[in-house]
């Protein structure tokens, strides 16, 4: 029989048909040796090319059924049984798929194990076999930045020129007035100075009696750096502000008819309190922002060196007058009720978060933490540190201020026009919050603190030991220079180790010491001065200074934080 199968189909193939190729498999012709010399290979083979015949002749051997259902399990094997030469043809191929439009920046997906999840939004193709086939959607696990990426920019709305130029002109706006607020702080701050003397001669006092000033400006800075918290969290960002200046407004008018000694000691417990709410938010609102953070906090604190600047020059005018001196207070408290109204009619009592959104910002909830923020506030370390470096340097800055035209009367022989020096100190202070921001960006803040305060140090040591007037009032007037960046670089670091959430409250915290310190370095002077004299003024103005080296030294560089 196998004779007579071999004779049949050797006649029945053709070269046009596929049945050639299975006859000349099942004679072994043109296979290769390892293919030829496998005997069950080839018995399986030769066994299903009967099956490449046509079906009459296949039918005119009358072949029994077991052989024909043999033919057909033979037929199945031979579709799983491949050549080990032609295995490379049959590898599976990598099937592009279309990409889904979420993750547009991929190129293609391979083959994946059968492990793999698929989301409901994937996309279906259809395969080789008309099977439809699953593409798979990467899962937002595998690769976070370009989903963030992809659906920020996707669901983000695009902001409009006319748009942007609204957030521009409320940002300016909002600043603006920020800064004739801290104005208004160094329009205070400069006003002591030129008056310390007359207060002294009005009140027949000594300069320890007078330092009780201090002290109780003291005592309001720091009630208002605790009550600050609590307000912020009770009334808001816009109320509290309102609420400092509108204080400031009473405390002035407590001052001006230059009633008893103690009434003054308690308008200045006013003022402290007033100026630490203010204080703490003003700082707080600008450190807060993201765009141009840095350079609007060397404007911000340069209105308040242009405001101590322009106040000696008219608080001098009036100290020269043994009968209305006073009334130098009833202009601070016009200017207060100016900001009071300023305050009013652009925040609008609202709290910051809805404040910095108006300007195109992401504003933090002032109630983001839910739990005890003075515990949080004391409990970070590097609050206090930020603290003390604060309490020194508003200390010497107003310590030089007031009582620099004090030791010029008395060491140099001044006459009342002394009382110009503390504007000279106060101008190089703003000038060099201003003129000096590009130098801290070219070095470094941190190096640049470094660089200013031995600079000052220097230039102080020369008031100290040259005793010419002329020199010790411009000398003065570039330690102001050299001292200027200081605080902003300080507020400007502050941001860059504190939690954003508890920002405002450590703003305020560190603030108030500061102005704390404003109180305390003018006491322990007078302090000084009434035991040594005020010769004594520079070797503790230099070893100040000295101190504030040796704590920006400590203070940690940045921290990662939540934000």
């Amino acid at each position: 029989m196998a004779s007579s199968l071999d004779l049949h189909t050797s006649t029945a193939r053709t070269p046009s048909d596929d049945v050639e190729s299975g006859h000349e498999i099942a004679l072994g012709r043109g296979l290769p040796p390892r293919i030829a010399g496998d005997r069950h290979l080839m018995r399986v083979l030769n066994e299903s090319a009967l099956d490449s015949g046509d079906v009459a002749s296949a039918s005119s051997l009358d072949l029994p059924s077991t052989l024909t259902s043999e033919r057909i399990r033979r037929r199945s094997d031979i579709s799983r049984v491949r050549p080990v030469d032609s295995l490379s043809a049959f590898q599976p191929e990598a099937i592009e798929l279309p990409i889904i439009n979420e993750y547009a920046h991929s190129t293609s997906t391979a083959v994946r194990d059968i492990g793999i999840t698929f989301r409901e939004d994937a996309a279906t193709v259809v395969g080789k076999g008309g099977e439809p086939e699953i593409a798979p959607s990467f899962p937002s696990s595998l690769a976070p930045s370009v989903l963030a990426e992809d659906e920020t920019s996707s669901t983000a709305p695009a902001i409009s020129a006319s748009q942007k130029a609204v957030y521009r002109r409320k940002s300016l706006i909002h600043f603006l007035t920020l800064c004739f607020c801290v104005f208004c702080m160094g329009w205070n701050d400069g006003t002591t100075g030129p008056m310390l003397p007359r207060i002294q001669d009005h009140y027949h006092v000594n300069f320890a009696v007078v330092s009780l000033l201090f002290v109780f400006n003291t005592i309001g800075f720091i009630s208002g750096a605790f009550a600050n918290i609590y307000f912020t969290d009770r009334f808001g960002f816009g109320k509290v502000l309102v609420m400092g200046s509108a204080i400031q407004v009473c405390a002035y008018a407590m001052l001006g008819p230059a009633g008893p000694f103690p009434l003054m000691c308690a308008g200045f417990v006013a003022i402290g309190f007033g100026l630490s709410l203010q204080n703490a938010h003003c700082n707080g609102f600008v450190a807060s922002l993201k765009r141009s953070s840095h350079t609007k906090m060397g404007f911000l604190h340069g209105s308040y060196g242009l405001g101590a600047l322009v106040s000696p020059l008219v608080a001098t005018q009036f100290a020269q007058s043994s009968t209305h001196w006073s009334f130098h207070y009833f202009i601070s408290m016009g200017l207060y009720i100016a900001n009071t109204c300023f305050l009013c009619a652009v925040f609008r009592g609202r709290v910051q978060q809805d404040v910095m959104e108006e300007e195109g910002e992401n504003g933090i909830s002032e109630n983001a933490v839910d739990s005890n923020k003075y515990k949080q506030v004391l409990g970070l370390k590097e609050v206090h540190v930020l603290s003390v470096f604060s309490l020194i340097y508003v200390g010497l800055e107003v310590t030089m201020g007031g009582w620099s035209v004090t030791y010029i009367l008395e060491r140099r022989n001044g006459n009342s026009n002394s009382g110009y020096i503390a504007s000279g100190f106060f101008g190089g202070l703003m000038l060099g919050r201003i003129l000096l921001m590009w130098l801290n960006k070219k070095i470094g803040e941190r190096n640049a603190l470094f660089l200013y305060a031995l600079l000052a140090i220097f230039v102080e040591v020369t008031v100290w030991v040259v005793p010419s007037l002329i020199e010790n009032a411009i000398a003065v007037s570039f330690v102001g220079l050299l001292l200027g960046p200081m605080y902003p670089i300080l507020m400007n670091h502050s941001t860059t180790i504190l939690p954003r959430w508890l920002l405002t409250a450590c703003m305020g915290y560190i603030a108030a010491v500061g102005l704390a310190g404003s109180a305390i370095l003018p006491f322990l002077t007078g302090l000084l001065a009434s035991k040594f004299g005020i010769a004594s003024l520079q070797p503790f103005v230099v070893s100040m200074m000295s101190t504030l080296i040796v704590i920006w030294a400590i203070i940690p560089r940045a921290r990662l934080v939540p934000t």
